[in-house]
């Protein structure tokens, strides 16, 4: 019974941030106009600018954003105990989240559809943006090294993903087809979604696994390279071949998962076996301050976000308005996934008794993705009578898909950043799409392998800097809104402490890992962070001056 009363909780707060909060922000704040040109519309290519209606392009934005990480994150930090990582990922959902996805959305659709890391040029100054690029930089090659690493391991671990995961590609190229030549979205919807749940069947009872020794190389391994050679094409295709639909349709299938998920809880009623606080940590536990600000990022407020608001979804904005449906809705749609999951492994259907849930979590980052696939599928089968095979199928090529699409975002996005450093430095050669798609693929490829030689696991070395890297990254990306909205005249106030409060908690939750790292002697995770901590500082300079100069033109 104490699930219902979290879920209420989560709906009653995030319905306030949709319907008032937002409402707001759009209005008073970033003023949205429905007479504005977008991007979209100024420059459409039909490859990257393409007006694409508000609800495709909410598939697009919220799946390209959710990935794992709003599953993992939220699985990793019940650790401390349900009752902060609910209150984080509400507070942050409505209050945090929602303005830097929007404004993200809204500050790079009024700049041509520029990068947050080249919109700093614009908003702050030219050494800022070199700085801020760094760092975007950074975060991608995490996400995208990362989850190649994830995704293959989830094929090996659970087979029975293979087939669904390869057959959305088919279902959304199919699908993009028929948008493209105007035909009923909601029939598409429906036809693509019953396809592509046809298929979790066919996968709980047609497990594919690859060949132990293919190549000389591990399963894993040759799955990392496959995923890389898949996003590498995808992500050159026209938006609309494949991005936006595989979009759209794993949107929908959320969606639906969802639905099964809060329903299952409202049908079955199960108590909560996870601590409200735990007491029972081991001894080298992680402090809950400034941690679990950083465990949480997507699900409470992500720089990741940031980038992709900017790098791709501004680039489809149909009409401003829309900014506010894709923005604030897609960070509360990703808030609503990270409370369910919270619930999932912090209730019975995971373990039964409080002993049993601290034997799964008798140490920080035991559990993840897996913990929340096996509580997900239980409650699933407790509350709907849906067989316990299917459902933890259903689940894995959820997780699966999430993850896929944050890669095909994230390595496109690394092809528009390796652009503009060719822009930005007249490299010629690197403006070329296919080399810097090259160049993307290639360095993610070589911190995995590179780094984790033939296992290909070498991206998991840099995993330990994302969190407190990334929420840098989403307090720059609030500082430049920030300043932005002061140079407008408008008041910043709702920019400016979310921006203040993330950059302090991930800032510290950084210093902590330079001890770590330099007592580890981990050389080059500590020359990362070195460099994150220092750019960070140094664009806090910039912005802080920038600031104090329109404030004391403002007051002559």
């Amino acid at each position: 019974m104490q699930s219902v009363m979290i879920v209420l909780f989560g709906i009653v707060g995030m319905s306030f941030g949709w319907f008032v909060y937002s409402k707001f922000i759009a209005t008073k704040i970033y003023q949205l106009d429905p007479d504005f040109v977008t991007p979209a519309h100024e420059f459409n290519d039909g490859v990257d600018y393409h007006p694409t209606n508000k609800y495709v392009l909410w598939g697009h934005h919220f799946t390209s954003v959710a990935g794992a990480a709003p599953i993992v994150g939220p699985a990793i930090a019940v650790y401390w105990g349900w009752v902060p990582a609910v209150l984080w990922v509400v507070f942050g959902t409505i209050f945090f989240a929602g303005v830097h996805d929007f404004g993200a959305l809204w500050a790079s659709a009024r700049n041509k559809g520029k990068s947050i890391g080249a919109l700093s040029e614009v908003v702050i100054g030219k050494r800022t943006r070199s700085l801020f690029m760094v760092v975007i930089f950074l975060v991608l090659l995490m996400v995208n090294a990362v989850f190649g690493v994830v995704i293959a391991n989830a094929f090996v671990g659970t087979p029975n993903s293979v087939f669904p995961a390869w057959s959305a590609i088919v279902v959304a190229v199919i699908i993009g087809q028929l948008v493209h030549r105007k035909m009923n979205l909601v029939a598409l919807s429906i036809g693509g979604v019953v396809a592509l749940y046809l298929s979790v069947y066919v996968g709980s009872v047609l497990p594919i696994e690859l060949p132990t020794d293919m190549f000389s190389l591990t399963p894993n391994a040759n799955w990392i390279i496959i995923l890389f050679v898949y996003a590498a094409i995808a992500s050159m295709l026209p938006v609309w071949v494949l991005l936006q639909p595989r979009d759209f349709i794993n949107g929908m299938q959320l969606f639906v998962g969802l639905i099964l998920l809060y329903g299952a809880v409202l049908i079955s009623l199960p108590d909560i076996s996870a601590p409200a606080f735990n007491s029972q940590m081991a001894e080298n536990a992680p402090s809950l301050v400034p941690l679990l600000f950083v465990t949480i990022a997507c699900g409470a407020v992500s720089g990741f976000h940031g980038i992709v608001s900017s790098g791709t979804t501004s680039k489809q904005l149909d009409k401003e308005p829309d900014a506010r449906f894709i923005g604030y809705l897609g960070a509360v749609g990703e808030g609503s996934l990270a409370l369910i999951t919270l619930v999932a492994v912090s209730s019975v259907a995971l373990a039964a008794t409080p002993e049993a849930w601290h034997i799964i979590y008798d140490k920080y980052g035991t559990a993840g993705a897996s913990t929340f696939i096996q509580g997900g599928a239980q409650l699933i089968q407790d509350g709907w009578g849906i067989p316990f095979s299917i459902t933890q199928t259903l689940l894995a090529t959820m997780v699966v898909l999430f993850a896929g699409t944050t890669m095909d975002s994230g390595v496109r996005l690394q092809r528009y950043i390796i652009q503009e450093w060719g822009e930005i430095y007249n490299i010629p050669i690197l403006k070329k799409g296919i080399l810097a798609t090259l160049v993307a693929v290639t360095c993610c490829l070589l911190l995995a392998f590179g780094a984790g030689g033939a296992s290909g696991s070498g991206g998991l070395i840099i995993w330990p800097l994302f969190g407190s890297t990334n929420q840098i990254l989403a307090g720059l990306t609030l500082l430049c809104i920030s300043v932005m909205l002061i140079k407008l005249g408008r008041p910043a106030r709702y920019t400016l402490f979310p921006m203040v409060f993330v950059l302090v908690t991930s800032s510290w939750a950084a210093l902590i890992k330079l001890v770590e790292f330099y007592e580890a002697k981990n050389w080059l995770l500590l020359t990362i962070d070195v460099v994150v901590v220092i750019t960070t500082f140094l664009v806090i300079l910039e912005a802080a001056s920038v600031i104090s100069k329109f404030r004391k033109q403002g007051q002559n």
